[in-house]
């Protein structure tokens, strides 16, 4: 049993202050978008990805991991993560990334080294637009729906004109033990950084915070996606790239109080981001900052935090245990 303690003190999420451009369509955004994104395949004779970010204004960052993307083979020695910055110059189709032997070009579907390998072959990496397991997964027999299949079960927010939730939800059933399913995507916001960049939480029971937040390429820290605030990091950073359709699927066993109201346990939960574990039977110490209640033996809603960024949300339901 994983277990992870913290002293810090807990404090409130603030809505974020700042404006930026933040694009919810896909099919609608700007001429950054295409270039960023995965890439995987050979350098040097060996498996590697490639996450390239946009960080606005024609500019990006490159980051090489050793073995294959994050949950594909890489080998998670972050000290072995490679960095380039990039750049495109105006009116060209590609952009140049210089750094940290990442140095060579990217065009949306490739990344080319301009190095050769032993049989003479210009050494690539091609993009791949890798999509959760889970994806569209349907509730099983005795699943509660709480959005999808034309059910709403939440208030406080609205749903957008194709379908989708928005943040600021909670939902009016609430739960004590439950297996959750959720999909959820990141808006693209090019020009944010850090906690303004698509951030959002999935509250368990309202008390216990799973960081929703556009973490694509960076560390994987515990304020950022996957993460539990001040309890413990992702063991692997599974967030793809805003505005790719992503799944949490959940495992909760509540706390547990004697009848006098004291507490006998924590709460254990085990997360797969996107399919991929990333917490195995953590504990819970207390509720997380922002939580809407205190630890009770009582049951506690879904709630989809809004800190002021456009996320969606769809295909979302529980099996109560």
């Amino acid at each position: 049993m994983k277990f992870i303690f913290s002293l810090l003190p807990l404090v409130p999420l603030a809505l974020s202050a700042a404006e930026h451009k933040a694009y919810t369509d896909p099919s609608s955004t700007d001429k950054d978008f295409t270039i960023q994104g995965e890439y995987s395949g050979e350098m040097n004779g060996k498996k590697t990805g490639i996450q390239i970010i946009a960080k606005g204004d024609g500019k990006f960052e490159a980051v090489g991991y050793q073995g294959g993307l994050p949950g594909d083979g890489w080998n998670g020695k972050k000290d072995k993560v490679m960095h380039a910055e990039g750049s495109r110059e105006e009116g060209a189709t590609t952009v140049v990334f210089k750094g940290d032997g990442l140095n060579g070009e990217a065009d949306g579907v490739k990344f080319f080294t301009h190095k050769r390998d032993r049989h003479g072959k210009e050494i690539e990496l091609a993009r791949v637009d890798r999509k959760s397991p889970t994806l569209g997964e349907k509730p099983p027999e005795g699943a509660i729906v709480l959005f999808g299949e034309g059910k709403n079960d939440f208030t406080g927010s609205s749903v957008t004109e194709d379908g989708l939730l928005t943040q600021g939800a909670t939902s009016t059933e609430k739960f004590n033990d439950f297996t959750l399913h959720i999909e959820f995507r990141l808006p693209y916001m090019p020009d944010a950084s850090g906690q303004e960049r698509g951030n959002s939480g999935l509250y368990l029971q309202g008390r216990y915070e799973v960081q929703m937040l556009d973490s694509f390429g960076l560390e994987g820290k515990d304020n950022e996606c996957g993460g539990i605030y001040q309890v413990s990091e992702p063991d692997v950073n599974m967030c793809f790239s805003p505005l790719t359709w992503q799944t949490y699927d959940v495992e909760f066993k509540a706390a547990k109080f004697d009848r006098k109201g004291e507490k006998k346990s924590n709460a254990e939960v085990t997360i797969k981001h996107n399919g991929v574990i990333i917490h195995k039977d953590l504990e819970l110490p207390g509720v997380t900052g922002g939580a809407m209640s205190k630890e009770s033996a009582e049951p506690g809603p879904i709630y989809l935090q809004n800190h002021g960024n456009p996320v969606r949300y769809r295909n979302i339901w529980v099996i109560k245990k």
